[in-house]
């Protein structure tokens, strides 16, 4: 049975450093899916592997395909999406990626969305965990191109402002045409001791602290370099809050 997990929250607040961290755990426990949701597709450099096509590259290609009739030999619309999603997917030995790449243009893409969702839901039921980093916001989830969720870790900075936004998504949840099982807050890159002023407006949300994960200065000279964050050692001390979180979400 596949575990769908779904992280979000505003921009700038490390939702793909979380998210490289979660896979590569899960990746010691099963197979992983990750779905990098984020136009920008970034998250195949903090896992160390090489992008070369998105879905969104893949989509454009299927409507210039339908206006010139360039389909294969004997391939229906759907066999040919199938087909080139595939080759979109990168493959390694401990997780395989699959990047949404760019937001859909001025042309109709009811569809290629349609099958697209087919598509995903039966890669999704291939692996043990489904991980997907998502854009800035809630867009992805709110347009179904991902099945069910069963977790999702909203991710916030140690701001009021992303604690008010992180609560904002939450309400969002139930308007959505999705199920969701289980709604977390983490905070991300807190210096010291978390602040009274912040833990009060946590408990005023209503959401759920699965855990904080502290600024680490040993992620410097990573992000410098452009170095994969997952090759960090595991005693550093962000690796070991994600960690603790992950065994308190899959717990």
């Amino acid at each position: 049975m596949t575990t769908t997990i779904a992280i979000a929250g505003k921009g700038g607040t490390g939702k793909t450093t979380v998210a490289a961290f979660l896979i590569e755990l899960l990746a010691d426990k099963g197979s992983v899916l990750a779905i990098d949701a984020d136009p920008s597709s970034n998250l195949h450099m903090v896992l160390g592997l090489p992008l070369e096509e998105t879905v969104g590259g893949v989509r454009e290609e299927m409507l210039t395909a339908v206006s010139t009739g360039s389909f294969g030999v004997g391939l229906s619309k759907q066999d040919w999406f199938d087909l080139r999603i595939n080759e979109a997917l990168v493959e390694s030995d401990r997780v395989d990626l699959l990047a949404m790449g760019r937001p859909e243009g001025p042309g109709c893409y009811c569809a290629a969305n349609q099958m697209l969702r087919v598509i995903v839901d039966r890669l999704n039921k291939q692996y043990d965990y489904v991980v997907i980093d998502n854009e800035a916001g809630m867009e992805h989830l709110s347009r179904r191109t991902t099945r069910d969720v069963d977790v999702l870790l909203l991710v916030t900075d140690p701001t009021q402002r992303g604690i008010v936004t992180a609560q904002r998504m939450a309400e969002m949840v139930p308007g959505l045409e999705i199920g969701v099982g289980h709604t977390y807050l983490i905070v991300n890159r807190l210096r010291g001791e978390m602040p009274a002023p912040l833990a009060q407006t946590i408990e005023q949300t209503g959401l759920k602290l699965v855990g904080v994960a502290p600024e680490d200065p040993a992620m410097a000279e990573f992000e410098f370099t452009g170095r994969p964050l997952v090759e960090l050692p595991a005693e550093t001390a962000v690796y070991q809050a994600v960690q603790k979180i992950a065994e308190s979400v899959m717990g």
